[in-house]
């Protein structure tokens, strides 16, 4: 890198932030020039003081991480954001993705991918780890994804929503209660190969949680 990068790091524990602040403080390339303990702090620091990085956890009083992340999209902020959570979900990472956020972290990730995260998404890319590959992400963003739009499609069945008879497929078998991991052993295809269908599903249906996923099959009458 051919500058510091500025950091500011939000999380409402203090040994966290520690942590993190000693493993990037070990890299003359990062420092952190503030630390806060929730969303609303989050967003006044980083309309104040303009870093390169916020390095948020997604669970916090007052306002979580996500929402603080829209807030400074709202106020059209350069810095690009990092969302930390202990959870590995499509509802998260969707909710994530359409906040703007440019990585999403599980907590128990390791330094090495912590520092290639932060690194990747500093010189403008993108970074999600989980079960929800980067690729599936990228794709996503390549398509110009948005939040949905308030209006709904007309009550015609499936292809208002362009499912195709794969994802359809695949809808059943979630709603009726299989995990990612039963589907493709009942199906006899990779895991990641469902997890891909699963997702296009959500994002073609403008949903971020099997209740709405539910709700909305039950709706347009796709099961």
């Amino acid at each position: 890198m051919d500058k510091t990068t500025r950091i500011v790091l939000a999380d409402d524990h203090s040994l966290v932030r520690d942590g993190i602040k000693a493993l990037l403080e070990e890299d003359d390339n990062y420092v952190v020039i503030g630390e806060v303990s929730n969303g609303k702090e989050a967003v006044q620091m980083v309309l104040d003081k303009k870093p390169d990085l916020l390095i948020i956890d997604i669970r916090m009083p007052e306002m979580n991480g996500i929402e603080a992340v829209e807030e400074l999209k709202k106020h059209s902020s350069t810095t690009k954001s990092i969302i930390l959570s202990m959870h590995d979900s499509e509802e998260y990472i969707l909710k994530s993705v359409n906040a703007g956020a440019s990585g999403y972290l599980l907590k128990d990730t390791g330094k090495t991918e912590f520092l290639k995260a932060i690194s990747t998404v500093e010189q403008g890319g993108k970074y999600f780890s989980g079960d929800i590959s980067n690729v599936l992400v990228n794709n996503l963003l390549s398509q110009g994804q948005t939040k949905q739009e308030s209006k709904l499609p007309p009550k015609n069945g499936n292809n208002s929503f362009g499912i195709t008879s794969k994802e359809l497929q695949i809808l059943e078998l979630v709603l009726s209660g299989l995990t990612n991991k039963q589907i493709s052993e009942k199906l006899q295809k990779s895991k990641r190969t469902i997890e891909t269908h699963r997702f296009n599903l959500m994002r073609k249906m403008g949903v971020n949680n099997l209740m709405d996923l539910a709700r909305k099959a039950q709706e347009y009458k796709l099961i």
